[in-house]
């Protein structure tokens, strides 16, 4: 009873847009580690870890103690004091990326992140023109949702932007009905053509995810961002690298997406994993980039102290628990798992992605790859009940996230993805 009075609650109060998983939706109550458990005292092997939020797990002592020690000293204090975690942080992220990028705006989440990446480009290009993916997400915000690819995000077209959309470097569903590598990555070729054919010449900036989050984790070939860099630099047009969800180790190794994949962008955004489930997001760009603003401004809340306390501590645990490298060869055996169930279950069309980030792509049938959004909800829930956690997205709603905390084991890759072969099972 307590929990369908709580989902009506939820319904009553909050706005309609603001979905739930699940026939019958969870309260997650406590979490440790990879596990997380809900009302009912149920635990869960988490393989979502809150959107690839939860980077270093739930309830980690070393991350939650120095939190806990800075509620006690001071929890505000705003921008126009000094905060010394703050800069640290800002120090911290400086030695993370290239040399060229040398000022950090913080703000509150990956949506005001990009909204400040887009301020300061369009300013300093005088421009309103972007070039965006489709299947990208970057926000919620006015602005964000114009430049994400996707209609299910974009409740509005209104926003003064003007954005040009670039194919996807989405292989399995290839526009043009080419195959990698025979197809010459002719995804970034369309940059070029966008360009020279549909904007004035002047385009503020390109944003992309290394790989598109939302849009069901589309991960583009190794050379792709390289030959669009290319492009880019020719037309002399800012990157912006949205890094939301891939930053912080994800992609195993390296600290963000864009290194992955050899490529040095203009600005850098993160939210999400930064603080490991405490709200923070930010930017990284260029000396010229950032005094593009002229005017005074502030962020109330962007890099207070308890926030870069949170992200201090979860870079620390990363680093000294090598949790980057964790990702890399546990993500292997996740992907290597993933594909024995691929030749098992023919629903499954693809397999893809980088380090603990992951998609399974469902679909109907291989020779159509008709979406299969119906198979991804049976699976969603029947993965719940054997207790795991799992997420969904793309355009179609079908194809299964995997985005767990990087401390997951090969144990936990193993339970996750037996139980994923009984979902599937079950499902057909």
């Amino acid at each position: 009873m307590d929990d369908l009075d709580l989902l009506r609650r939820h319904q009553e109060s909050l706005f309609p847009s603001v979905g739930l998983f699940y026939d019958e939706p969870i309260e997650l109550r406590r979490g440790e580690g990879q596990f997380v458990w809900d009302e009912h005292g149920r635990q869960y092997l988490d393989f979502f870890g809150g959107i690839a939020t939860v980077s270093s797990g739930h309830a980690i002592p070393e991350i939650n103690d120095p939190v806990k020690a800075q509620l006690d000293r001071i929890a505000h204090s705003s921008t126009l004091f000094l905060i010394r975690s703050q800069i640290e942080l800002a120090e911290r992220i400086r030695e993370m990326t290239p040399d060229h990028l040398n000022k950090v705006l913080f703000v509150n989440s990956g949506t005001e992140a990009n909204e400040a990446a887009f301020l300061i480009t369009t300013l300093n290009r005088n421009s309103n023109e972007l070039i965006a993916l489709r299947h990208s997400y970057h926000g919620r915000s006015f602005a964000t949702i114009n430049a994400s690819g996707q209609r299910g995000w974009r409740s509005s077209t209104l926003s003064p932007l003007q954005v040009h959309y670039a194919q996807s470097p989405y292989c399995y569903r290839c526009p043009w009905d080419l195959h990698y590598p025979s197809c010459g990555v002719r995804c970034a070729d369309d940059i070029e053509e966008i360009v020279t054919t549909t904007t004035s010449g002047n385009p503020a900036a390109f944003i992309a995810e290394p790989i598109q989050g939302v849009g069901g984790f589309i991960t583009p070939p190794p050379e792709y961002f390289v030959r669009v860099q290319e492009i880019l630099n020719r037309h002399g047009i800012p990157f912006i690298a949205d890094e939301v969800q891939t930053g912080w180790g994800r992609m195993g190794v390296t600290d963000f997406g864009f290194q992955a994949y050899g490529v040095n962008p203009d600005v850098v955004v993160f939210a999400k994993g930064l603080a490991n489930g405490v709200p923070i997001g930010g930017l990284i760009a260029t000396d010229e980039l950032a005094s593009a603003i002229r005017s005074l401004s502030l962020s109330t809340f962007g890099g207070n102290p308890v926030s870069s306390t949170a992200a201090l501590a979860n870079l620390n645990y990363i680093a000294t628990n090598n949790l980057r490298e964790n990702a890399l060869l546990v993500g292997a055996h996740l992907k290597e798992r993933l594909f024995e169930l691929q030749d098992k279950h023919t629903a499954i069309g693809d397999v893809r992605g980088m380090g603990l980030m992951v998609g399974i792509e469902l679909v109907r049938d291989r020779q159509t790859k008709e979406p299969a959004p119906e198979i991804v909800s049976k699976v969603q829930e029947g993965a719940k009940r054997r207790g795991l956690i799992i997420g969904r997205g793309g355009l179609h709603a079908n194809t299964i996230r995997l985005c767990p905390p990087l401390i997951v084991t090969r144990d936990d890759v193993d339970a996750a993805v037996d139980t994923l072969d009984a979902a599937f099972a079950e499902a057909s």
